[in-house]
């Protein structure tokens, strides 16, 4: 397997509220996998494990704006702010239309899973990039430098997307929305992060800013110290 898969600030408190958030969310009618075991079990419950209701006609397939590839994602903000996910993937870590990897993934309607948090592509509210290179609590992982990039796509999100890569048992292909669908804050971040219409980006890179820059990187290490933090809390 080829190692070649391996904008604005974010206020401390808004990415600690989110977090907090999504930390309280629990969908207490489903069962809850052993992630130890790496056994999957149905769930069973009417909403994800990010509180979002699970509901298949709210979900619709939506294009990677420079890619082949397309996903099913929830329609609305939580698709807007996780297609800039992975646009920003496909541009600057690996494509996601070779054919390799295993591509990109949403939306399913198999409710068996091997950890909580994969409930959520139930909703529809959970990207999968490359699953195969990186599959759930595989021994993969990012190169350093990719990783920086996931870091700055997370700060362009301000604490609304969680990455797997964070979470336990790991899974570096995972990305999914903390905030509630309550969470106005989402609905801002996804307007700011989606072109006008009719607009087109430049399509030969996927960041606004210098993901290397010393201003970017202490912002995005506090919004993974906060992140991080709430799973450990969680857990």
């Amino acid at each position: 397997m080829s190692r070649t898969f391996t904008r604005r600030s974010v206020l401390a408190a808004g990415a600690g509220t989110v977090a907090a958030a999504w930390i309280g969310q629990t969908a207490s009618a489903a069962a809850a996998p052993d992630a130890s075991s790496g056994k999957r079990a149905p769930w069973t419950g009417q909403r994800s494990a990010n509180g979002w209701s699970i509901d298949p006609g709210a979900v619709s397939r939506h294009q990677v704006e420079g890619a082949s590839a397309a996903v099913m994602l929830r329609d609305g903000p939580a698709a807007a702010v996780l297609l800039h996910v992975a646009r920003r993937w496909h541009y600057e870590i690996a494509p996601l239309d070779t054919g390799e990897g295993g591509g990109a993934s949403g939306h399913t309607t198999s409710r068996a899973v091997a950890a909580a948090y994969e409930s959520n592509y139930l909703s529809g509210t959970a990207l999968c990039l490359h699953p195969a290179a990186y599959p759930l609590g595989g021994s993969e992982g990012l190169w350093p430098h990719h990783e920086l990039i996931v870091r700055d796509i997370l700060l362009d999100c301000e604490g609304t997307v969680v990455w797997g890569g964070d979470l336990s048992p790991v899974k570096p292909s995972h990305f999914h929305i903390a905030a509630g669908p309550d969470n106005h804050a989402l609905a801002d971040i996804a307007e700011r992060l989606s072109p006008p219409p009719g607009a087109a980006r430049t399509p030969v890179a996927g960041a606004g800013e210098d993901p290397a820059h010393p201003a970017r990187r202490v912002k995005a290490r506090r919004l993974e110290r906060v992140q991080r933090s709430a799973v450990s809390t969680r857990h």
